[in-house]
């Protein structure tokens, strides 16, 4: 009887091989034979999986992607009986990739957005996680801000809109913890002081 692979488990494997690989090597240097050495696998079965390099790139940007969505997916269900303000502030967090344990993560993430601005076929996948997480944010959002008092007469904020601003903030934080202008405390005090100022929510403590 010949082994059975798990297709799907093997695909997520070499992600994941690429993903180290990417962090060291940047995008550019990922090759198939290293990938597949890596992954302990041959390169035969990398290339069953994947037709060549810029196919085994797309899925790993998917896979960077689905994970940091579902990363923030599982905050909101570890943690039903926070507020929603509480709730986003740690969602938020998440997404902006500032613990330790994500350093590598948020690496290989701007190094595919880097490429990105120059692929378009690499972009796509990109543009598809930044919209489920904006639709996640703004979801929170709308949550948030119906659960505190606001100013009389004064018109909601667009939840969309709020969320592309605290996307592109917790982007941009990610940045600057990883070549060190802040530190990952820095960079969670101006995330936090811009939803307390934008949205009235109140500042998360750190999750135990």
């Amino acid at each position: 009887m010949p082994k059975q692979v798990n297709y799907e488990g093997r695909r997520r494997q070499i992600a994941e091989a690429v993903c180290l690989l990417a962090d060291e090597h940047g995008p550019e240097g990922v090759t198939m034979r290293d990938v597949a050495a890596r992954a302990q696998v041959s390169v035969g079965a990398v290339q069953r999986c994947f037709r060549n390099k810029e196919e085994m790139l797309l899925f790993a940007v998917d896979h960077v992607g689905e994970r940091i969505t579902e990363r923030a997916r599982a905050r909101l269900a570890r943690s039903p009986a926070q507020s929603a303000g509480t709730t986003l502030g740690h969602v938020a967090t998440e997404i902006a990739l500032l613990g330790k344990e994500h350093r590598a993560e948020a690496r290989v993430w701007l190094a595919f957005v880097a490429k990105a601005a120059v692929s378009e076929p690499l972009a796509g996948p990109l543009r598809t996680s930044y919209a489920a997480l904006q639709d996640l944010l703004a979801r929170l959002i709308t949550e948030a801000t119906e659960s505190v008092p606001g100013d009389e007469g004064a018109a909601p904020p667009d939840p969309q809109r709020e969320a592309r601003t605290l996307l592109a903030l917790a982007d941009g934080l990610t940045s600057h913890v990883l070549i060190g202008h802040l530190t990952a405390e820095e960079a969670e005090d101006v995330l936090h002081a811009h939803l307390v100022e934008r949205l009235h929510t109140t500042r998360p403590r750190k999750a135990v």
